[in-house]
């Protein structure tokens, strides 16, 4: 397990130097509140109309891939049962 690492920590001498150091930080804050908003919106982006075509395209394809994974699930309750409290018939 790895430990998190120490941050820095600062001695401040004066209000002034407190004050500065709040204004960077907040600064830095400003930074990172675009930066995730930017990447935000770039993940959740409202998908385009599809035609007719791509409908049709993108169903079959959400088809074969449901049965493909209805397959493996099968092949692997199927050779690795015992995994799963069922005795093997052979």
């Amino acid at each position: 397990m790895e430990l998190p690492a120490k941050k820095p920590q600062s001695t401040f001498r004066t209000l002034e130097e407190i004050r500065q150091r709040k204004d960077e930080l907040y600064d830095q804050l400003q930074g990172d509140s675009k930066q995730f908003s930017t990447l935000w919106n770039q993940i959740f982006v409202k998908p385009k109309d599809s035609s007719k075509g791509e409908y049709l395209v993108s169903l079959v394809n959400n088809s074969i891939t449901a049965i493909d994974a209805f397959i493996l699930i099968r092949k692997v309750l199927k050779n690795y049962n015992r995994f799963f409290g069922k005795k093997n018939k052979r």
